[in-house]
């Protein structure tokens, strides 16, 4: 049988790999970029005050609700006065009842009039910071002195290097335990293979590094956003008692274990022979506590981000480590055959098989698993077009797709190795001890051999390193001339880059807020924002009772203006905007297309030109015609009428 030549690759390995390299810098900083700051995975939902509301008088605390649950700290909710000044205690308390999520902070008495900014921070429970502002005024809107920092939660230079290290924890782990599983479960030669050991070690390192970062800038990413604080241990001791921290803290006693296994897959087991009994039952050992320390470290991820919340966490979490653990089966396996396909020219083709076999299951299972988190992720078909997440999962599903197309073709050229095995083993045979007669030492005329080294060290050294540039090149005519090892070499590294790719997106979806949490949120916000109240409604109505000084306009504030009980504020001024003091003020409210009242009023007398009443009864909703009558003398008297909107 004629084996085909396959073109030669343009580029060798290292420079291959290094575009690969670049390639990832270049796409995770343009999805990094385009994510922006983490998403929030809880939102607020409702305020008490509204966003821009005028209240008429003080209220005596804030109230925030959210669309699930959240962490706040002594510090988390801060309202300011218009002169930029702290206006409430900073004890935040908790008033969630019934699965409503609502925290409220106790404001000062005696506040003045004016613009007031109400800033709050927290942590969701998935460990993404959330964070926002708004503003409500007392009496009248005002100029404001406080100024909100730009930067939101999760954002600026903190936000950027901690979804660096959240990428390279996830590629740390791909390569440990996808690495370790492919020399346990498709190549046990490979525990010998040094680019293979370095692979699976390489691995452990970057995720070891990566989780300490992100243990480091935990503190700074969820609070103040500066680098600076990474340095502060009280920061950190506060980062310990959440549950990422316990997450991240209980991956590094696991990857103490991994450490463990690694040394012993790369030193006893590798120097054993294969056939002996005792490396099988080693591999048994090493195989079962691999899986039991993978799926711990996988478990860090499940236990305190987007599987710990939301609908069935109980399905979720085990769901979501199979998903992670199979991502590392696939893609970690690749990146140790692309590895061996490179470096190791003569690796098995029954190594091959087995992996193609591997990465199949994988595929099941990241189908299965995938399939049920999307379901819970999104929940709507309007979810999967018009949130974030959503369109980040239709990117996610058309890289799976494009990568099993290319695995595909990576099979077929694993079946081609398949019948070249069986259609020309003596050709193999013929090649193999040609490779052996080509290395041998040759014998020369006076009977010594040709390897033996000269007497002048430079020139020994000179044909050594001639040695190893024939050998190199040898080992590289002989991994070109193999046409069915260069066509799957090529599409492996196309696997590889696709893989890249997929991760990245990956990490940023893991950030991103879900589809059916944001759908949830704006619909929670729709009906508070229908059913919440709507805030003070203000209407004014000039008048003139035709005597002297018998000019001027009445404003009437009705909060929260929604039916039953409402509190009333008027206000009587002149022309020139100075109180009037008006001896008599009386109100009615009329529901003319239900024949309702009129509803006679007489508010109280709290100041000159200010009158007020609590508890106003509206029985319903409706365009209520609202009646003043003002007494500027014995003789001078008006009334003047406006409809307000209740409801």
């Amino acid at each position: 049988m004629t084996t085909t030549t396959a073109p030669r690759l343009g580029a060798s390995p290292v420079r291959l790999l290094s575009a690969l390299g670049v390639l990832l810098g270049t796409l995770l900083g343009l999805l990094l970029a385009a994510a922006g700051p983490a998403s929030a995975h809880a939102a607020l939902i409702a305020s008490n005050p509204k966003d821009g509301a005028v209240v008429a008088t003080a209220p005596q605390e804030v109230t925030l609700t959210f669309s699930e649950q959240i962490a706040m700290g002594d510090d988390s909710i801060r309202v300011l006065e218009p002169s930029g000044k702290r206006a409430d205690t900073a004890q935040i308390r908790d008033l969630g009842s019934g699965g409503t999520v609502r925290y409220g902070v106790t404001l000062h008495s005696g506040l003045p009039d004016g613009t007031y900014t109400v800033a709050w921070q927290a942590v969701s429970a998935d460990s993404h910071p959330v964070s926002g502002a708004f503003t409500f005024s007392i009496g009248a809107p005002s100029a404001s002195a406080v100024t909100l920092p730009d930067q939101q939660a999760g954002g600026g230079a903190v936000g950027v290097l901690y979804g660096i290290a959240r990428y390279a924890a996830y590629a740390g782990f791909v390569l440990l335990a996808g690495g370790a599983a492919f020399v346990l479960l498709c190549w046990r030669r490979g525990a010998t293979v040094r680019p293979v050991q370095r692979l699976v070690v390489q691995g452990w390192l970057t995720l070891t590094a990566a989780t300490l970062a992100m243990l480091l800038l935990r503190a700074p990413y969820t609070a103040s956003g500066g680098l600076a604080d990474v340095a502060d241990l009280g920061a950190l001791g506060d980062v310990l008692e959440t549950k990422t921290g316990a997450a991240l803290v209980s991956r590094l006693l696991l990857l103490g274990a991994a450490a463990l296994f690694v040394a012993v897959l790369f030193g006893a087991y590798a120097r054993r022979d294969d056939s002996a009994q005792e490396k099988r039952d080693l591999a048994f050992g090493l195989g079962l506590g691999g899986s039991v320390v993978a799926a711990g470290i996988a478990a860090t991820w499940a236990l305190s981000e987007h599987a710990s919340t939301g609908v069935q966490p109980g399905i979720a979490m085990p769901v979501d480590v199979l998903h992670l653990l199979a991502v590392a089966l696939w893609l970690g396996g690749l990146a140790a055959l692309l590895v061996a396909l490179y470096r190791v020219p003569d690796v098995e083709r029954a190594a091959v098989q087995r992996f193609s076999r591997v990465a199949f299951a994988s595929v099941v299972v990241l189908a299965a698993t995938g399939i049920y988190q999307s379901w819970r992720q999104v929940g709507s078909w309007s979810a999967l077009t018009g949130t974030r997440y959503g369109q980040l999962l239709l990117v996610k599903v058309g890289l799976v797709v494009v990568l099993v197309a290319v695995a595909w073709l990576s099979r077929r050229w694993t079946r081609r190795l398949t019948e070249v095995t069986a259609a020309a083993p003596q050709e193999q045979d013929a090649r193999d001890a040609q490779e052996e007669a080509a290395g041998a030492p040759q014998e020369t005329e006076s009977g010594t051999s040709g390897d033996a080294a000269p007497a002048d060290p430079e020139r020994a050294a000179q044909l050594a390193r001639q040695r190893a540039a024939v050998a190199t090149a040898e080992r590289r005519r002989t991994r070109d001339a193999d046409g069915e090892r260069a066509g799957l070499r090529r599409s492996v590294l196309v696997e590889a880059a696709v893989a890249v790719v997929l991760l990245a997106v990956t990490t940023v979806l893991t950030s991103t807020e879900p589809g059916r949490t944001e759908e949830e949120a704006r619909d929670a916000g729709e009906r508070a924002a229908a059913t919440a109240p709507a805030g003070p409604s203000e209407i004014s109505l000039p008048f003139d009772t035709g005597g002297e000084n018998g000019r001027g306009t009445v404003r009437l504030s009705l909060d929260p203006a929604q039916p039953g009980g409402n509190e009333m504020h008027i206000w009587a001024e002149t022309p020139g905007g100075t109180p009037l003091d008006a001896p008599e003020l009386k109100v009615s409210f009329t529901l003319t297309a239900k024949e309702i009242g009129p509803l006679p009023i007489t508010p109280d007398r709290v100041a000159p030109g200010h009158w007020s009443a609590s508890a106003v009864q509206i029985p319903m909703p409706g365009e209520w015609q609202v009646k003043v009558t003002v007494r500027t003398s014995d003789f001078d008297q008006t009334t003047v009428d406006e409809t307000i909107r209740i409801g």
